[in-house]
Order: C-alpha cells, then sequence, then structure tokens
C-alpha cells in the first residue's frame, strides 16, 4: 500500500498536481482523448492510464500497477478471443471470470454520432457458473460507429474502429470496488483541463477536485 501511495505522489508531482486533484475523463473523453490516440499509435502514452492484461490480474491486484487513482483506476487493454475464429471475449482471470451485467450503454460525441460503448462487468470468485459475485466492478469502452453515413463520426475515430476491427481490439478499461451499504456525501467539484499525456502529442482531460 505504501508502495503504490508513492508512486501516486511521484505521477502527481510530475504532473505539479496540487492536492485534492483527481483524474476523472467523461466517458466521452476516454473515448476521444485516450483511446483513439492509442489505437491509432501503440507507443501513445497517457500519464494517467497503463496498459496491463486483464487475463493475467484478478482485480485487487490492479490498483498497485495502475500509474494514478485511490478509488478508481484506468488501463488500457486487449481484448482475448475465446477462441481464435469466434468473437466472443475471454473474460476469465487467475481466480474467477468478469461477467457482463446490463446493457451497454452508447456513447455520442456530438449527437447524434456514435463514437463508443461502455460496457458494465462484475467480479465473480471460482468459476462459471458457481463463481461467487464480488463488489469489483469494470466498466469498458470500446470504439463504436454508427452504420448510417449521416452520423458518422470523425475521420480518426473512423479510422480508429477500421484499425480495431481488423486487429486485436484495444479498450480502455476503469476498475473500481463498489462500497454497499455506504452513503454517498456529495460534494461540490470543480473541473480543470490539463495536459495527460507524453510524447509528441498532447492529449488533454479533465481533473476534478474533492474539495
Amino acid at each position: 500500500m505504501a508502495d503504490h501511495l508513492q508512486v501516486q505522489q511521484q505521477h502527481q508531482h510530475q504532473l505539479e498536481l496540487p492536492s485534492g486533484f483527481r483524474f476523472h475523463p467523461t466517458d466521452e473523453e476516454i473515448i476521444t482523448s485516450y483511446l483513439v490516440p492509442k489505437v491509432l499509435n501503440p507507443t501513445f502514452i497517457a500519464i494517467a492510464i497503463t496498459e496491463v492484461d486483464l487475463n493475467k490480474n484478478d482485480p485487487y491486484e490492479l490498483p498497485k500497477k495502475a500509474k494514478m487513482g485511490e478509488k478508481e483506476w484506468y488501463f488500457y487493454c486487449q481484448k482475448d478471443r475465446k477462441y481464435p475464429t469466434g468473437i466472443r471475449t475471454n473474460r476469465a482471470t487467475k481466480a474467477g471470470y468478469w461477467k457482463a451485467t446490463g446493457k451497454d450503454k452508447e456513447i455520442f460525441h456530438p449527437l447524434p454520432t456514435l463514437i463508443g460503448m461502455k460496457k458494465t462487468l462484475v467480479f465473480y470468485k471460482g468459476r462459471a457458473p458457481r463463481g461467487e459475485k464480488t463488489n469489483w466492478v469494470m466498466h469498458e469502452y470500446r470504439l463504436e460507429i454508427s452504420k448510417q453515413p449521416a452520423y458518422g463520426p470523425s475521420t480518426a475515430i473512423a479510422k480508429a474502429a477500421a484499425i480495431n476491427a481488423s486487429s486485436k481490439e484495444r479498450v480502455v478499461c476503469k476498475i473500481f470496488h463498489k462500497n454497499i451499504g455506504v452513503k454517498k456525501v456529495v460534494t461540490p467539484s470543480y473541473a480543470m483541463h490539463m495536459p495527460m499525456s507524453t510524447g509528441g502529442e498532447q492529449q488533454h482531460g479533465s481533473l476534478n477536485s474533492c474539495t
């Protein structure tokens, strides 16, 4: 835990962020500012998002692998197909598996242009179908574009979607532990836009104050 806190403080120092600020991008920003650049250029580096193989890690191991975050952690992942010629994703880990829940949420930018989808998954310990449900949750963000030409996305998004369709699909995953029975206290939030990537191409994300 101490090592994870030290790494987090080091990254905050690199960004010159005051205490109380957190990486908190919108669904649209995750797609446009982080997923699209990574698909178009695999060497793209986002300071707040690191790469990880979800099939080789259980959720409780992920916080220490993240670049920053206290209650939610972001990762670049490549989806592993369950069968070489199939479309189903392998969701198994070392000690359990991820199971989708609810309906995928469409992400538009701008309306009515579809640019992505957000899938919600819950982690189960053990093996299906007798796994034990946990409070670990994943939001998986993937590229998805409208098949109607009138609502087509930008050239960059369309190109990234085509690349993902022809190779091992890359996604952004947000991992967090859902606390049950704890009443959420709503506090004012003030958005602040700052650069969140390194390298030749600079992207922007949203950083929110917790005070």
